[in-house]
């Protein structure tokens, strides 16, 4: 099987309505939209969320916490389980992680580790932050940790 002998499951797929093609269509003249008003012009209708002039529910509803988006540090995040996919003693950097593809890109701040999963390897980590679980697994498999 490859990518071009795919096609979508029978009766999955509906063919588009033909708009405004004769009366006998049942689509004819009006277009199913109806006679005048505002969703019967084009490019005509409200905005998500518009309610008529009405206060919307959105705007009524209270705003709760606080999000200091202005000072968060984007970390690029990986699991302590993804970390098996190298050789038993590798030094994991943020390199070796972008070519074994665990990583794409590295964020602004660096890579942090996070536990998530079992580590059955010893390595040499190094990353620029570490959640407690992390520490812990990778000093059980015998593994060392540098802070860069």
């Amino acid at each position: 099987m490859n990518i071009q002998s795919l096609k979508p499951a029978e009766n999955s797929r509906f063919s588009q309505k033909r708009l405004g093609r004769g009366i006998g269509s049942g689509l004819g003249k009006t277009s199913g939209k109806g006679h005048k008003g505002q969703n019967a012009r084009s490019g005509g209708g409200v905005r998500v969320g518009f309610e008529g002039g009405q206060m919307p529910l959105v705007r009524k509803l209270p705003r709760r916490g606080f999000n200091n988006s202005n000072f968060t540090k984007q970390y690029s995040i990986v699991n302590v389980s993804e970390l098996n996919k190298f050789d038993e003693n590798a030094v994991v950097d943020s390199n070796s992680l972008i070519e074994k593809g665990i990583l794409s890109k590295v964020e602004e701040y660096g890579v942090k580790i996070l536990g998530n999963g079992k580590l059955e390897k010893a390595l040499t980590v190094k990353a620029n932050k570490f959640s407690e679980s992390a520490l812990k697994k990778i000093k059980k498999a015998g593994g060392t940790i540098e802070e860069v």
